[in-house]
């Protein structure tokens, strides 16, 4: 072999490991998602399990009243299957089907209830913080929250439970990293307490700012494990208000501010730039809120709020501007339902066929009101539907949700 000949075949063995490390090196990239790479703790390394379909069986593996006055119980729930449990977005939710007996009718009755995970994506258990819902104050002939009194009052630790994968519009944006704004009022606390503890988990350098409104200490849940954290991330900010502090509250000690979370609390403490909102709580905090930050001149694609429950609030959007030439009057839908012998004229204003189907004093079943849960899930015999979202739920063929629809033409449903 001459000199020339050996040095060809040393360089083409070089050349050929480079190419081995090379493909190895890229083909390591390629099995790590880029979502990992800059986010350690995205929930995407929360769990490998997928989500499932369907139902599937947890187990409680414990459960802790979170406040002094025990109106809200933790629920740690593991899977029976013992897989990772699958990655879920900060802020969703948890739907439940519970067999609950009711004693006017022998057979148990089912409800379908949506509850908020309470913590951060991890891959061996999910929690949801559940508040005990009591008749009104001065009207104790209204019955008290069927599902909330069950939890509290027969689910214990070892029991089973038939639950859906996690699900719900109202999550954690991450596609701009915007400071943030969480208004949490009450048992609203729980969506923002999981994106809280998955921001600051993963070193997230985003501001965050928690505005907490309950009325006292009795009903201030993880109160220690916020000032913890506050005090060991300099870019989260907690201000609690307290709407009425008890007798031994301390303005400075046990909160912050005294009356409700409003705009003008908003505008004293935040700079004038640009945040993303998060707001959930009770109904009146947030149609008094979500408009007065739009009148702010917060961009109304910067504002989320919870999207399901007894809070549901529909979208507020800003007034169109006005057009020169008027818009062609529609023509009166009329929505028939068939079991109830009801024939109306919709309402134009109703935000869905099942607020208009409640204020018809129809009885139908529901359970999120987010189109992820399929409770409300009727038959359409005649007509057809617009949806606002796309449903998480599966629909089956030849009926509609009517918690996120409404109708495009008359209808005839079976309820």
């Amino acid at each position: 072999m001459t000199t020339g000949t050996l040095a060809l075949a040393i360089v083409a063995v070089i050349l050929a490991q480079l190419t081995a490390l090379a493909l190895v090196g890229y083909h390591r990239r390629k099995g790590m998602s880029p979502d990992r790479t800059s986010h350690p703790d995205t929930p995407l390394a929360a769990g490998n399990g997928p989500a499932w379909d369907g139902y599937r069986d947890f187990v409680v593996q414990r459960r802790i009243m979170e406040d002094a006055a025990e109106s809200i119980c933790s629920f740690y729930l593991t899977p029976v299957d013992g897989q990772p449990l699958p990655a879920f977005k900060p802020g969703q939710f948890l739907t439940f089907k519970l067999q609950i007996d009711d004693p006017e009718t022998p057979p148990p009755k089912t409800l379908v209830r949506c509850y908020s995970l309470s913590d951060r994506p991890r891959p061996d258990y999910y929690r949801v913080s559940i508040k005990r819902v009591l008749p009104p104050a001065g009207n104790p002939a209204v019955p008290p929250g069927r599902s909330s009194n069950y939890f509290h009052d027969h689910v214990q630790e070892g029991m089973r439970l038939s639950v859906k994968a996690p699900s719900g519009h109202f999550h954690l944006m991450e596609q701009e990293p915007l400071p943030i704004v969480l208004v949490g009022g009450g048992i609203g606390v729980t969506p923002m307490l999981s994106i809280i503890n998955y921001l600051l988990q993963s070193d997230s350098q985003r501001e965050i700012w928690f505005f907490h409104g309950l009325r006292n200490s009795s009903e201030h849940i993880t109160k220690e494990h916020l000032e913890s954290l506050a005090k060991g991330h300099p870019n989260f900010h907690l201000h609690t208000c307290y709407s009425r502090p008890g007798t031994k509250d301390v303005e400075g000690i046990d909160y912050r501010h005294r009356g409700h979370v409003d705009i003008k609390l908003l505008r004293l403490t935040l700079q004038l730039k640009r945040h993303q909102f998060y707001v959930c709580g009770p109904r009146a905090m947030m149609e008094s809120l979500v408009p007065a930050l739009e009148a702010w001149g917060v961009a109304t694609d910067d504002i989320y709020y919870e999207a399901f429950g007894p809070a549901t609030l529909p979208k507020h959007q800003k007034p169109k501007a006005q057009v020169s030439k008027p818009e062609m009057a529609q023509p009166a839908i009329t929505v028939t339902f068939s079991k109830s012998g009801k024939s109306l004229t919709w309402n134009p204003n109703a935000e869905s066929l099942l607020e208009f189907t409640e204020d018809n004093d129809i009885e139908v079943d529901s359970g999120c009101r987010a189109g992820s849960c399929g409770s409300c899930q009727t038959a359409l015999k005649s007509g057809e539907v617009d949806y606002s979202q796309d449903p998480d739920a599966d629909v089956e063929s030849g009926h509609c949700l009517l918690c996120i629809s409404k109708p495009k033409s008359d209808l005839t449903l079976a309820a």
